[in-house]
């Protein structure tokens, strides 16, 4: 680098500006840390003088003088770089960017992670999250609106904020221990998402004792003060007590851990006649031979499949779903609720049900032996499972035979059974819908599953890995037909190509390129190849290839979790953009209403257009759209909670004992490691790896030892020892001994 002189503008090529006479010497290699930082700051000030204008890597390379590949190529880093950091933003010709003046205040949600600095800022507009330190928060609590002020930032560093103005506290709750000494009251918790503990004044108690866990509102948080106030919302019960810690979980989400009586009361007064009156029209369907599959656990069968030969090579195939809403009418006692709760949990011990138990276990229960009122597609299908008509339909069914999927398995590999015929042809017809999806694009995930057997008190027994079997396809496969061909019903409902009716779609974008990126060159490295780039269908048959090509190899769990994470998350919405994963350009939830909202509004929905009526208001759906996807991610996080805490509960009692794993997960604080024997993970802390200083490669998914490049990485077998298993914490550590 030559030395910098006193900027001036001189006119190069079309649109070109020199700032200054700063060379890049063709001879002289500095260290690229430092030569980075100076380029971006050129390229910086290059953009900062253009007023506007667009300019590629080259114009801009001879507008800072940079010569050579080397230079030139850092020129163009340094512009990916800030493109990324959205300071310079793509122009409509290829390759060309402008300057945007990034904006000092900007208005966005705050997520906080107590305790590693990872409080972000995330902008309304959708740029990129923004660090906020501790002592910048301001006060401000996960999940407020706020207002953030830009910090000036040192080159090479990540940008960060403060926090300047709350606009609108989120509705926040915590769980935690209350402690009570010397007349002063505080919630002890545990979260992650705060730094302090509560201050509880005495009048805000409402009858916890000291040592009860319970449920507490944040009501302030003065400007001075170091601690929030808040008060007891609800006494939950005792730390260790199994009702007390589930309970506590659902808490800690958001997730109401009662069904309240009122609407348990609205449920039993309900007239079990009234789905069959005459303002439910239904086709008579008792008489084809009809069967449920479900866990042999369940209590609740919303869902039914029927068989029967209607001709040489065709097949009737009745898919038959609850019919919740028609006992449950909108705006009542009882949807209100449902709405409320917008799914069932499922922890390991236990149903958080949406609907009231009346309504689960009976009434809307496909069960064997009893009339129920359903909901149902009727498929015509010919022998290689090619729908030759359907039809949409309110029915009456009668289900001859309630099985478990392990029953019905038994039937699928030749157990004389007086259903073997018909779960043999189902099968077979699954066999091909699946099939058929596979050729489509869709991808071929097969994911296990950690499965409990518990005691009357909850306290788990054993803990093992449950698989998939092909009976599990066959239901799923014929839910997949019904909730696609709902879901198309509606969206050509004015024809081909053109935008359907206001409806609850299930959506599920492309994978992130970038993170297909990261599994290319991973996998690389294992010997595989993937395709990161090109149409969907390429990729979705890349990774299929992929998958299929780790089956029953050792890695083939940790490569499915990889590519698991380039996906994006499946959502509600009324905007289609089809489902990825699956295939299917049109996708909903119909199959499931006594455990899923979205499946009762689809119900209704699709009530109301075949009977003619017009297109409902957008936005009033797209924000219960919303509501619903944010629920069943907290949902899903419970459930995982509550895995993970029977999982340290399990593992209580195998302190000191020696299993061997496989590195799950890799995090700047540790490994994670899943053992072998029952799919348990710990970590294992970075502090106990005390012979080297180790650093988080992203890109390889590792650990990197500073001096000795010794690599904890994805997939890497280990031998550990169970060191600490911390219920309160929901926390199991790993000694690790090779």
């Amino acid at each position: 680098m030559g030395r910098k002189k006193k900027v001036e503008k001189r006119r190069g090529r079309k649109g070109t500006q020199k700032v200054g006479r700063s060379r890049f010497s063709r001879d002289t290699k500095p260290k690229k840390d430092r030569s980075v930082s100076r380029v971006r700051g050129l390229v910086l000030q290059y953009f900062r003088n253009s007023k506007g204008e667009a300019s590629d890597y080259q114009q801009v390379a001879e507008g800072v003088g940079a010569e050579g590949d080397l230079a030139v190529e850092m020129v163009r880093e340094a512009m990916v770089q800030l493109a990324q950091e959205r300071v310079l933003v793509a122009d409509s010709l290829p390759d060309r960017y402008r300057y945007v003046a990034p904006r000092q205040k900007m208005e966005g949600i705050l997520r906080r992670k107590a305790g590693r600095g990872h409080n972000m800022f995330y902008p309304d507009d959708g740029g990129e999250p923004i660090r906020v330190a501790e002592r910048n928060t301001g006060h401000a609590m996960d999940g407020d609106k706020v207002v953030m002020n830009r910090l000036a930032t040192r080159r090479g560093q990540e940008p960060e904020g403060e926090i300047v103005e709350i606009l609108e506290r989120a509705d926040t709750n915590f769980v935690g221990v209350i402690s009570i000494l010397n007349d002063v009251a505080f919630l002890i918790t545990e979260s992650n998402k705060l730094a302090n503990d509560i201050f509880i004044p005495r009048d805000k108690l409402n009858g916890a004792q000291d040592g009860d866990k319970v449920v507490v509102k944040v009501l302030e948080w003065p400007e001075r003060a170091k601690n929030p106030v808040g008060e007891v919302q609800a006494v939950i019960g005792k730390p260790g007590d199994n009702d007390t810690e589930m309970h506590a979980i659902l808490a800690e989400y958001g997730l109401p851990f009662k069904y309240p009586e009122e609407v348990t009361l609205a449920g039993e007064k309900l007239d079990a006649n009234k789905a069959f009156s005459d303002i439910f029209p239904r086709k008579d369907f008792r008489k084809p031979l009809t069967i449920t599959i479900d866990p042999e656990s369940a209590k609740d069968f919303d869902d039914a499949l029927s068989l029967e030969k209607v001709g040489e090579g065709r097949w009737e195939v009745g898919v038959h779903i609850a019919d919740v809403t028609a006992y449950v009418l909108p705006n009542d006692e009882i949807d209100r609720e449902a709405a409320k709760r917008a799914s069932s949990v499922y922890l390991v011990d236990r149903t958080v049900p949406m609907l009231p138990e009346r309504l689960c276990n009976d009434l809307c229960s496909l069960k064997p032996g009893v009339d129920r009122p359903a909901y149902s597609v009727i498929f015509q299908l010919d022998d290689e499972a090619k729908v030759l008509d359907y039809e949409i339909t309110r029915t009456i069914i009668h289900s001859d035979k309630r099985l478990t999927y392990e029953e019905a398995q038994a039937m699928i590999d030749g157990a004389e059974q007086p259903e073997t015929a018909a779960i043999q042809t189902l099968n077979n017809l699954a066999k091909k819908l699946r099939a058929d999806r596979m050729k489509a694009g869709a991808i071929a995930f097969e994911r296990s599953e950690l499965a409990f057997r518990i005691d009357d008190q909850g306290k788990p027994l054993e803990i093992y890995v449950k698989h998939p079997i092909p009976a599990n396809h066959l239901i799923e496969e014929f839910m997949l037909l019904a909730n696609r061909t709902v879901a198309k019903h509606i969206g050509t409902l004015y024809g081909e190509g053109k935008d359907g009716p206001t409806f609850v779609y299930r959506v599920h974008d492309t994978p992130d390129a970038e993170k297909l990126a990261d599994l290319a060159e991973f996998v690389g490295r294992l010997g595989y190849k993937i395709k990161p780039t090109g149409t969907p269908e390429q990729i979705a048959r890349s990774l299929n290839d992929l998958l299929k090509k780790v089956q029953d190899k050792p890695e083939a769990e940790l490569v499915e979790t990889l590519t698991i994470r380039t996906m994006a998350k499946a959502i509600y919405q009324t905007e289609n953009i089809g489902h990825y994963g699956l295939a299917f350009p049109y996708y909903t939830h119909f199959t499931s209403p006594i455990r899923r909202h979205p499946d009762m509004m689809v119900h209704r929905l699709l009530t109301h257009y075949m009977n003619g009526g017009k297109s409902l208001k957008r936005a009033d759906i797209e924000e219960i759209c919303k509501y619903d996807s944010e629920q069943e991610r907290k949902a899903t996080e419970a459930e995982r909670t509550s895995i993970k805490y029977k999982q340290v509960e399990f593992m209580q009692n195998h302190l000191g004992e020696v299993f061997d794993g496989v590195i799950s997960g890799v995090k700047e604080f540790g490994v994670f490691v899943e053992l072998i024997a029952n799919g348990v993970e710990g970590l294992v802390p970075i502090r106990d790896l005390d012979d080297d200083y180790y650093e988080l490669d992203e890109k390889t998914y590792s650990l990197v030892g500073y001096n000795t490049k010794r690599r904890f990485s994805l997939g890497d077998k280990l031998t550990i020892r169970v060191a600490r298993a911390d219920l309160d914490k929901r926390q199991l550590d790993f000694e690790l001994l090779s």
